[in-house]
């Protein structure tokens, strides 16, 4: 079994199908002797900066010292990239080995996608005795394969309005399946979160005797950045290895949780971690300025607030730019009209895309939106070749493309095999 055909066994048991519930993956993972029990975790749930957050809380420990696993979803080029050790990749003859190893037990169980990725790498961390492992939830929280794992501390970064039609309708109703992976007595760590889901969050955590932890209780905002109060200390956070004011907020986090939980205190490594969030963990797609000249920014804004936060921090440099332009894409069950309006006012052309994923909005439903809107702008099925163009002119100018993960990802694969044909 080669990696191609070994990933394209994986890939064909629905891996877009979403199959909320324990049952199979706890079966799994008992088949595999509970490799999730043999390791120290933190588990990180949100609408938006989980992914981000999970980079610090690895990046952080890795600069104290620790053997760190880090666990997200979904992957941008390469499978690998899910699964990581210090930074590195599980290589792909892991891969192999594991599902080799369980294929009976995956032919005659069927388990999804994402359950076999998810108890691939507790069995990856487990095996290869990391310290801690740092556990990215895939969708929600109480239903998510992930939440099999008794924590630490549980991670809830933010909690906005989306899959409204798995999660609920309502910020409450999201709370309380994100809140999902708060356990007895273990500590609740939450960002900046609207009152209705930090009410729902402190229902959870008083009916399970979890002492909950609110970020906005323990920083200063000021204009330069934010003032962290730790144990011992007060930390600054002026700038972080992500661009965005938002991650600021999100290293806070991952300071205070790992303060609190590990007592790490010493304002350099806590700095150089959140310096060197990119080098050691390999995050990218979080406003990442992919070329200086001309500038072209990925990033990964898949939802409302996602796209709120973009603009907060492209609003203080758009001018400079001769021109800007925008590859978009989105899911179907995005707010799409409202995305658009925030975003339109800030390029001179929308270039409307899709990727493949089967949830993605088509181009045609797009067009429509855009047309109502009356919005400037193009479509393009093979975006990659659109960036290729632009990179070749040395102009003033930006592209950005923004959308979901697949999208983007999509788009660099083609990039890197020089396969302009997405």
């Amino acid at each position: 079994m080669n990696i191609d055909f070994a990933l394209e066994k994986i890939y064909s048991l629905k891996q877009f199908h979403v199959k909320l519930g324990l049952d199979n993956i706890t079966d799994l993972l008992s088949h595999l002797g509970n490799p999730q029990y043999k390791i120290k975790t933190f588990h990180v749930a949100g609408s938006n900066g989980k992914g981000s957050t999970c980079s610090f809380l690895a990046s952080i420990l890795q600069e104290a010292g620790f053997k760190v696993g880090l666990y997200t979803s979904p992957h941008f080029v390469r499978f690998n990239e899910r699964i990581r050790i210090n930074g590195q990749e599980i290589v792909d003859e892991k891969i192999i080995e594991f599902l080799e190893k369980n294929k009976q037990y995956i032919d005659e169980k069927k388990p999804t996608f994402f359950e076999i990725t998810t108890a691939m790498a507790f069995e990856h961390f487990a095996k290869n005795k990391v310290d801690y492992a740092i556990i990215e939830t895939g969708l929600g929280g109480r239903l998510d394969a992930t939440n099999t794992i008794t924590p630490l501390a549980s991670v809830i970064t933010s909690i906005s309005l989306e899959h409204s039609h798995i999660l609920g309708e309502s910020l409450s109703e999201i709370a309380y399946e994100k809140g999902g992976i708060i356990k007895n007595k273990i500590p609740v760590f939450i960002g900046v979160i609207p009152k209705e889901a930090e009410d729902k969050i402190g229902e959870i955590c008083k009916e399970r005797n979890s002492e909950l932890f609110k970020l906005k209780d323990f920083i200063i905002e000021k204009e330069a950045g934010i003032t962290l109060t730790l144990k011992e200390e007060l930390l600054k956070i002026n700038n972080t290895g992500l661009k965005g004011k938002y991650q600021l907020f999100n290293s806070a986090l991952a300071s205070k949780v790992l303060n609190e939980m590990l007592a790490v205190n010493k304002y350099k490594i806590i700095q150089k971690g959140i310096d060197n969030v990119m080098c050691n963990t390999g995050i990218q797609g979080r406003y990442e300025l992919y070329n200086q000249t001309p500038a072209v920014i990925f990033d990964a804004a898949h939802n409302l607030e996602g796209v709120e936060q973009f603009i907060q921090e492209f609003k203080q440099e758009y001018k400079k730019y001769d021109e800007t332009y925008l590859i978009f894409g989105a899911m179907k069950d995005k707010p799409i009209v409202k995305m658009l309006k925030i975003l339109a006012p800030y390029f001179n052309r929308i270039i409307l895309t899709a990727s493949d994923y089967e949830r993605a909005a088509s181009i045609n439903d797009l067009t429509i939106i855009s047309n109502d809107l009356k919005l400037n702008y193009s479509c393009e099925v093979k975006p990659a070749s659109v960036i290729d163009a632009f990179l070749k002119k040395n102009e003033n100018k930006c592209l950005v493309v923004l959308g979901s993960i697949y999208l983007i990802g999509g788009i660099k694969s083609k990039m890197i095999h020089k396969r302009l044909d997405f």
